[in-house]
């Protein structure tokens, strides 16, 4: 079974709207300061189904790398909340990046390329953050809002903003290698972790006892009651699975040219594949396809090799029988194995004709 991957790449794409200096920060606060604002999510598509939480603060003071619910879905020093879309073609749709709660826009870019930084080499300095909003909320809170499509850009400096007011959309521009908008939240200039209430690097949550990714959001998140639901952890998660012609390409899949649930019964060859989050070291993947009689077709297994923003596992399914597939609804079912615990099981359907 092929496997392609996403790397991490590390950026202070946060601080990159030249945000005024400020004095060499005091000693991390465990509490956060009076007067935070309470966040409301701030993209508008379904958490869980069309986006996806892909990396959190990094709560570790060390070289190391933590999240918030003692997981490792971060890496080191990493200062936002990363919302991820699913594929290029769901941003080329627009997915509305909003405000979190009320406040002035007060700082924006836009004009940057939607593009890569594989094919990029980078953002030149001070732009990492690409196209961008910043939002004062009052009392030295502001928020920020990073890698937005270009041309999205729906506010200017000083205009006032409440809770829901679209601001763009999420996009590819900055140092990122897939499309999401990074949210940053700061008071004073310092980062804070919006699921902690606390400040960046202050140290992983006190119920970090193993690594798992089960800790409850802390009650002093600045996370509000409804958002709080919503944006529940989800240590792993499936990005995408399905039915391709021929061998199925991580590209293609990621550019969202398999995004589809029929294909013509006469495709030559047929492949499986999918794209999963939060796969750690050893995990085991597992592709089957079911054809419309109730015949596992394919069988496909392989291993995640190392800690990854995004790995994709793709095969060829084996016809039955010579002539075209026969037409009707074709199961393919995804696992995610982690040692004897099953953390990702899900179907897709794809009906040929």
């Amino acid at each position: 079974m092929a496997v392609s991957f996403l790397f991490r790449w590390g950026a202070a794409a946060l601080p990159a709207l030249s945000v005024p200096a400020v004095a060499p920060p005091a000693p991390a606060r465990a509490e956060a300061p009076a007067g935070a604002p309470v966040l409301e999510v701030p993209v508008r598509c379904r958490i869980g189904a069309e986006c996806f939480v892909q990396n959190y603060v990094d709560a570790d003071p060390g070289p190391g790398a933590q999240d918030f619910a003692c997981g490792r879905l971060t890496y080191d020093g990493h200062k936002g909340t990363d919302f991820r879309l699913t594929n290029l073609e769901a941003m080329r749709r627009g997915v509305a990046v909003v405000a979190a709660a009320p406040g002035t826009v007060t700082r924006v870019r836009d004009g940057m390329e939607d593009v890569s930084i594989r094919q990029s080499g980078g953002a030149p300095a001070g732009r990492e953050a690409g196209n961008a909003v910043v939002v004062d909320h009052g009392q030295g809170w502001e928020t920020q809002y990073s890698h937005l499509r270009r041309g999205s850009v729906a506010v200017k400096p000083g205009d006032r903003v409440e809770a829901g007011t679209p601001l763009a959309e999420i996009g590819l521009s900055g140092n990122t290698e897939f499309p999401h908008v990074d949210f940053g939240i700061r008071h004073d200039g310092r980062t804070i972790d919006p699921y902690r209430g606390t400040e960046a690097g202050s140290g992983p949550a006190p119920a970090c006892a193993t690594d798992g990714g089960s800790a409850p959001v802390p009650p002093g998140t600045l996370w509000s009651p409804q958002a709080r639901q919503t944006l529940a952890y989800r240590p792993s998660a499936l990005l995408g699975a399905g039915l391709a012609p021929g061998t199925p390409k991580a590209e293609v899949a990621r550019d969202g040219g398999y995004d589809r649930d029929r294909l013509p019964a006469a495709t030559p060859t047929l492949g499986v594949w999918a794209e999963l989050m939060g796969g750690r070291q050893g995990d085991r993947v597992t592709l089957e396809v079911t054809g419309p009689d109730g015949r596992r077709l394919t069988r496909s297994e392989g291993a995640v090799p190392r800690p990854l923003v995004a790995v994709f596992f793709g095969t060829e399914v084996k016809k039955p029988d010579p002539g075209p597939w026969a037409p009707g609804p074709y199961r393919v079912t995804v696992t995610l194995r982690h040692g004897d615990d099953t953390v990702v099981r899900e179907e897709r359907r794809v009906e040929l004709r």
